[in-house]
């Protein structure tokens, strides 16, 4: 079971998304997007919660509001983080996420913990708490059929690009190529390297 929420404090609305237990975290972490932002409380236990990026959108360009809905959410979601002040959110893309067969099912670490980011939060807002419930939904999601048409679909656009690129490549070989035959016309038509019937010794203005 999945867990998604829509931060609507931009437009279109960011989805976010979490598991139910520790045990399906391991699929989301198992199937996660290239596109998806992981966060957690720092040194605390919490649930595993997932931004899904837009298209063109980075980890660095995350609008603060969102960042805050997320932050909040995953606050309102950990047992320790709960009742505490001034505790700090992890966040880092999900391909940054190290998983390994000795570690424990719901804990993660890092392929470079410099890219790891934190984001401080002072206290719990349950207005932004009660305003993500009320987006909430539950999916029985197959995680793993998702990410392979995710796959599909960027291979497809790959494809195409590839395609267009081409069809570019041969409209400007052809320009190229036309421009030269103008080029080498307009060299022939040029005075100095025209001949005449003067020049070919037809040198009368009489034909009789």
């Amino acid at each position: 079971m999945v867990f998604y929420f829509k931060s609507n404090v931009v437009d279109p609305p960011a989805l976010l998304y979490m598991e139910k237990d520790k045990y399906e975290n391991e699929e989301l972490i198992k199937w996660g997007w290239p596109e998806d932002v992981w966060f957690h409380v720092d040194n605390l236990s919490s649930a595993h919660v997932y931004l899904r990026l837009e298209k063109g959108q980075t980890i660095d360009n995350i609008p603060t509001s969102v960042l805050n809905d997320v932050a909040k959410l995953v606050k309102a979601n950990s047992v320790q983080g709960i009742t505490l002040n001034n505790i700090d959110i992890n966040y880092t893309m999900w391909q940054n996420l190290k998983k390994s067969a000795d570690v424990e099912p719901g804990h993660v670490a890092y392929h470079n913990e410099k890219a790891v980011k934190k984001i401080r939060v002072e206290k719990r807002i349950n207005d932004i708490v009660k305003r993500l419930g009320r987006t909430k939904t539950e999916e029985n999601t197959d995680l793993r059929f998702q990410r392979e048409q995710r796959d599909a679909l960027e291979r497809e656009e790959q494809r195409a690009e590839v395609r267009r690129q081409k069809e570019l490549e041969k409209k400007l070989e052809k320009g190229k190529q036309q421009e030269q035959v103008l080029r080498n016309y307009t060299s022939l038509l040029q005075a100095d390297k025209m001949t005449s019937n003067y020049d070919n010794g037809n040198e009368t203005d009489n034909f009789w």
